[in-house]
């Protein structure tokens, strides 16, 4: 079995990521290969903060890898938050802070276009490959639901009368941005 490390600690991305693998994948976490610390992401785009995570732990652990960044963007923003996503209310602020700013920067707006955008940067080898996995929908004017994760709860896919935080993991894993991301990365991997 192939051992590929995923640059992340968070549970959530690790469950719906594990889901969508290959089985001749074994997937580890950072906290399984003994990485504590914060990965960097300094870089100004999703790609680039993709790579940036998967290059320092290849660098440093020398294990095959990948990493991911995601980044909401909303057409009337201007395509912010974008790669500030996780951090959009702040350096010390939270899911609940950010949506809550986001709320308030788009009330009374009645273009709530946005999309949801995962980057999967792979290293395999020594050598680098992107993956992209976009979803189009709109943002809500409150929160529905109390699933999934950052602004899950706000956002409302095309196609669905369900926000993110309203389906069920397993329709989540189906057509989320990660979700075709990593399929991506996967059917590569197969190959």
């Amino acid at each position: 079995m192939h051992k590929i490390v995923f640059a992340t600690n968070n549970v959530h991305k690790m469950a719906e990521v594990s889901d969508i693998l290959c089985s001749g994948i074994k997937l580890l976490s950072l906290k399984d290969i003994g990485c504590f610390e914060e990965l960097p992401e300094t870089q100004n785009t999703i790609d680039a903060n993709a790579l940036q995570k998967a290059r320092y732990v290849y660098e440093k652990f020398s294990m095959d890898c990948f990493a991911d960044d995601t980044g909401l963007e909303v057409e009337i923003l201007k395509g912010a938050p974008g790669v500030y996503s996780a951090r959009y209310a702040g350096e010390d602020c939270n899911s609940e802070n950010n949506i809550q700013k986001l709320l308030l920067e788009m009330d009374g707006e009645t273009n709530r276009n946005a999309c949801f955008r995962t980057v999967a940067a792979l290293i395999l080898d020594g050598k680098e490959y992107l993956f992209e996995g976009k979803i189009s929908g709109r943002i809500l004017t409150e929160k529905h639901g109390t699933d999934g994760f950052g602004y899950d709860p706000v956002f409302l896919p095309d196609g669905y009368d369900l926000s993110f935080a309203q389906m069920g993991m397993e329709l989540k894993n189906r057509i989320s941005h990660r979700a075709l991301a990593m399929k991506k990365l996967s059917t590569f991997l197969n190959k």
